[in-house]
């Protein structure tokens, strides 16, 4: 059965998370707190941030917003992007992130990414030592490939543990996540929260219009979306909004929404009038034959046998 998050109350997870990674940084407090509200009104409880993000700023702000709401919300911080997967960083690490929100306990942490360094054993003992203290309800694992998820599933039911949910990149543009990482996380039951569902913009179609964002003020997004091929889907895609009356951002959300293994997206924006577009894809309803026509827009990856005379 997969894994379903729910708040301390027990309300279950929605549909799409709220990824906090601009408060405090492109998004001052009062426009990350109009986004923290349109959520709320939008249904959204599950809320990601990590304890990288804006030097702190967005774990502080979300802690803020969040105090009044705390039963009803899934809050979910990162650790170990710097300092790697040892006890001492993961146990200080998520000691900072606490006090930042203002939270004894910890609805998800996640491990940010892969440490090839470190005894998994040594980093599982400790995120057993922080559940049995009350201070992680789950585990997730960030940018991890399929291979590097199934050897940590196994080490952590060596502690009693399991993997509750991961995130890896996924969107029309990176469809990499469909060769083995959906289907994995779908065979053993992990609830997948993948980021990126605009492809840091560029399927929303406000570059090729002369906008700017992450894209063009990110050395490390321009390179992950430098293909033609890229570029092309993104065309395609903002021709069919205009097509269907939707808004491109809207279909890219629903699409990832869409999959048939039922990831759970996490949006973001720099303010409110931005996010509005992908909050919009929760109550967007994709037919299959909308989802086929998006699909159409770029290569579907070639199965991990690559074995392409047995895809379908």
């Amino acid at each position: 059965m997969k894994q379903t998050l729910t708040s301390p109350n027990g309300t279950p997870a929605s549909r799409l998370a709220f990824g906090t990674m601009q408060f405090g940084g492109r998004a001052d407090e009062t426009a990350s707190r109009a986004m923290f509200e349109a959520c709320l009104a939008g249904g959204i409880n599950h809320f990601d941030t990590a304890h990288v993000y804006t030097d702190g700023a967005s774990e502080t702000l979300l802690g803020r917003f969040a105090c009044d709401h705390r039963d009803d919300l899934i809050i979910a911080t990162k650790a170990g992007y710097t300092g790697g997967s040892g006890a001492e960083n993961i146990l200080t690490s998520s000691a900072e992130s606490r006090q930042r929100l203002g939270m004894d306990t910890l609805d998800v942490l996640y491990l940010h990414r892969f440490d090839p360094d470190t005894d998994p054993r040594e980093t599982f003992d400790t995120f057993a030592t922080l559940k049995a203290r009350g201070h992680v309800r789950h585990i997730g694992l960030s940018n991890y490939a399929a291979w590097q998820v199934v050897k940590a599933a196994g080490v952590a039911a060596e502690f009693d543990l399991d993997i509750a949910v991961i995130q890896p990149m996924y969107n029309l543009a990176k469809r990499q996540a469909e060769v083995e990482i959906l289907p994995m996380a779908d065979d053993l039951g992990i609830l997948v929260a993948p980021y990126s569902p605009l492809g840091g913009g560029l399927l929303t179609g406000k570059y090729a219009a002369g906008g700017t964002g992450r894209l063009t003020e990110d050395h490390r997004y321009a390179a992950r979306y430098d293909q033609q091929a890229m570029r092309d889907a993104a065309a395609g895609l903002s021709a069919l909004a205009r097509e269907m009356g939707v808004d491109a951002a809207t279909l890219a959300v629903a699409w990832v929404a869409a999959h048939p293994t039922g990831p759970s997206p996490i949006i973001s924006a720099r303010s409110a009038a931005q996010l509005a577009p992908s909050l919009a894809a929760k109550s967007y309803t994709m037919d299959a034959e909308t989802y086929a026509r998006v699909s159409a827009l770029s290569p579907t990856p070639p199965p991990a046998t690559d074995r392409l005379e047995e895809q379908t």
